[in-house]
């Protein structure tokens, strides 16, 4: 009998369960405590202003102001039922992931039919995730369809980072990837990743190329100066750009300048 090794068998399974899956959600809750702190505090401001002035507005105005608060406080609950909606999905997710690694235990041999028809699945799994890292999400579509592994695949997410990656190569823009550094900030701190201070260079080297110089340094002392202390030679040379052209042949700013960023 061909016994299963089963920490064998788990060693690859971490990205599948757990860091994928489980980081989404740690990140939709961490954004909707945000919120909800930011949009109570605001409220809570705006209903303190409202009391201590409520004896000298108009009848009218005070009822507008009343209406604004309650409008703004229906559109967060309305946000929260849709990320609550979202969450629950992420944690249904999660658990369609652990049943089935979990049913490894419940296997005797390789030769057995289910574990037979767990490997054909699991690679299919591994397939599905390789063609999304690929790009190619239409052909990792219909193999999800076909195999009905949805709750198996990142299929959302390797599309944002599509989205992302197209908007920077075809567009040259850093919208999104600058959106997406915001919402990852402390895990990109903790590994100390420099993503957005080179997103933030290149939208003030896009700047430069198109002749909006007093827009650059502005740009240049809002986003470039808080990476001063570990980034200080390259925001040296950043400002120093401005005294080039795109066309320049001097090594070090045209290579700033090349498309290839």
């Amino acid at each position: 009998m061909d016994k299963i090794n089963i920490d064998n068998m788990l060693a690859i399974e971490e990205p599948f369960i757990k860091v994928v899956p489980l980081e989404q959600l740690r990140r939709a809750v961490r954004h909707t405590q945000k919120q909800v702190e930011r949009e109570t505090e605001a409220v809570s401001a705006e209903m303190a202003e409202v009391l201590k002035s409520q004896y000298r507005l108009a009848p009218e105005e005070l009822q507008s102001k009343l209406d604004s608060l309650i409008e703004r406080l229906q559109t967060l609950k309305q946000d929260l039922e849709r990320v609550k909606q979202e969450e629950s999905q992420l944690i249904q997710r999660s658990k369609l992931r652990a049943a089935d690694l979990h049913k490894l235990k419940d296997f005797e041999s390789t030769t057995q039919p289910e574990f037979q028809h767990w490997c054909r699945q699991r690679l299919d799994r591994v397939l599905i995730d390789y063609m999304l890292r690929s790009g190619n999400l239409n052909t990792a579509q219909r193999l999800v369809e076909s195999g009905n592994l949805e709750h198996f695949a990142d299929t959302s997410l390797f599309a944002q980072v599509m989205s992302i990656e197209s908007e920077l190569k075809d567009a040259h823009s850093c919208q999104g990837a600058l959106s997406w550094c915001a919402e990852n900030r402390s895990a990109l701190r903790k590994i100390q990743c420099s993503l957005e201070f080179e997103l933030r260079l290149q939208e003030y080297v896009e700047m430069i190329r198109a002749k909006n110089t007093p827009a650059a340094i502005l740009y240049a002392k809002k986003h470039l100066s808080p990476w001063s202390d570990t980034q200080m030679p390259r925001i040296q040379r950043a400002m120093t750009l401005l005294a080039f052209s795109p066309s320049t042949s001097c090594p070090p700013y045209k290579a700033m300048f090349d498309e290839a960023r």
